[in-house]
């Protein structure tokens, strides 16, 4: 009768109340590492949006610095083309109509270019913009001043950034390197584009030429031979980003058209 009477308490033994402590600790562990992770995660898209927001600034900044066309030239231009009737005269005023109506500065040079810093310290200049239809790609091209891996991540959590090659719109490969965040935003559709998309890029000069995709690959981050030079002395430009698991580097091709 005893036995039938004592207590379920009195078998709860030392290593029972060690393991029900171990749960315990484990339980609140798990709960704490699940909040640090969706805080993680909410700051990670706070910051993916505020980088847009940066990157649009900057792309306001550039869209300020290049030439603007004065309507008022334009059109003079195209009334002395109607009247002359000289045909040397006539090509050359058809020259400088088709030049305004561009914006092209073609005095300018890339030293004019006012130089700006990162929150980080890093010095770089609005050298182009590209505007990729097909994704909604808009976004200015900006180049560091050393081109060093710690100046070039700064300026990539910014903007689409010059890796390798000549000025925008010259003859070589410009290359050029932006992030996938896995959504819309900077170059996270670049791999969407295949062979026929066009690119657009507007120079510091206000030039803006079309390009036409014609390869895309994927190569791993050690493999540089995308930014070769050897072009045959056609304006090519390269677009290069991650793929969605950052294992390899989606590499764009395009030729100026």
């Amino acid at each position: 009768m005893n036995q039938i009477l004592v207590t379920k308490k009195l078998y709860i033994t030392p290593e029972l109340k060690r393991k029900k402590k171990v749960y315990k600790f484990d339980f609140f562990l798990s709960i704490f590492i699940i909040c640090i992770l969706i805080s993680v995660a909410i700051y990670a898209e706070y910051d993916k949006n505020k980088s847009e927001e940066t990157s649009q600034a900057i792309l306001s900044d550039f869209n300020t610095e290049i030439p603007q066309a004065d309507d008022s030239i334009a059109k003079s231009n195209i009334m002395l083309v109607v009247i002359n009737e000289n045909e040397q005269e006539q090509s050359e005023q058809i020259a400088t109509t088709e030049q305004s109506s561009q914006n092209i500065s073609p005095n300018k040079k890339i030293t004019d270019l006012e130089v700006k810093t990162t929150k980080e310290g890093y010095q770089y200049t609005n050298i182009a913009s590209i505007n990729i239809p097909k994704i909604n790609v808009n976004y200015a091209i900006t180049d560091g001043k050393t081109h060093t891996e710690d100046e070039t991540e700064a300026l990539l959590k910014n903007s689409p950034t010059k890796f390798w090659g000549p000025n925008p719109n010259k003859i070589g490969n410009l290359c050029i390197v932006g992030h996938n965040y896995k959504n819309s935003k900077f170059f996270s559709n670049v791999p969407q584009l295949v062979e026929g998309d066009i690119i657009e890029i507007t120079d510091y000069t206000g030039k803006t030429m079309k390009y036409s995709v014609y390869k895309k690959y994927q190569v791993v981050p050690e493999d540089l031979s995308c930014t070769s030079q050897l072009t045959e002395g056609k304006r090519e430009i390269t677009l290069i980003t991650c793929t969605d698991d950052s294992k390899e580097r989606v590499i764009v091709k395009a030729r100026a058209i």
